[in-house]
């Protein structure tokens, strides 16, 4: 039941997007990529919180990290992202600040971009579409993009 609320809260926040004063708009990134990739596969919306449970430390769970606002199984890489791994730090959160610097420092474990500089923000959406675009499924979406808002609240 919760997946099918969270589906069409996704869903009338997307039909949402498309309309505003000035007629329909382009399809938001990454609404339009999910939609043409996933199709009417369930997905959820996750907060800070909903995301933390699967950070690679309970071997029973998938692994999920988010980029962009975007949250992927990135379970596959196991090796890279879990328990013990180089990049566990990543897993668990959205880690699009982190990315985009490529930093495991803590204070870069979030979603705020706004002070990137081009070279960073270019990085990112490389990252963001030859890595975990390519090569992981998505399984959700962050909480803050369906609302609209550029990042989470830190």
């Amino acid at each position: 039941m919760a997946e099918k609320i969270n589906f069409v809260l996704v869903v009338l926040a997307v039909l949402l997007s498309f309309v505003s004063s000035d007629g329909p708009t382009e399809p938001p990134d990454p609404a339009a990529e999910f939609l043409e990739t996933q199709g009417d596969k369930p997905f959820r919306i996750f907060t800070k919180e909903d995301i933390a449970r699967y950070n690679g430390e309970d071997e029973s769970q998938p692994i999920y990290m988010a980029v962009k606002g975007v949250v992927f199984d990135v379970t596959s890489g196991k090796d890279f992202y879990g328990k013990g791994a180089g990049y566990n730090a990543l897993a668990g959160k959205d880690a699009t600040r982190a990315v985009a610097k490529w930093s495991l420092e803590p204070e870069d474990l979030n979603s705020d971009i706004s002070d990137l500089s081009e070279e960073q923000l270019k990085s990112l959406e490389e990252v963001y579409k030859g890595v975990y675009l390519a090569k992981y499924p998505v399984v959700g979406y962050m909480s803050y993009r369906v609302l609209g808002k550029p990042h989470d609240e830190l």
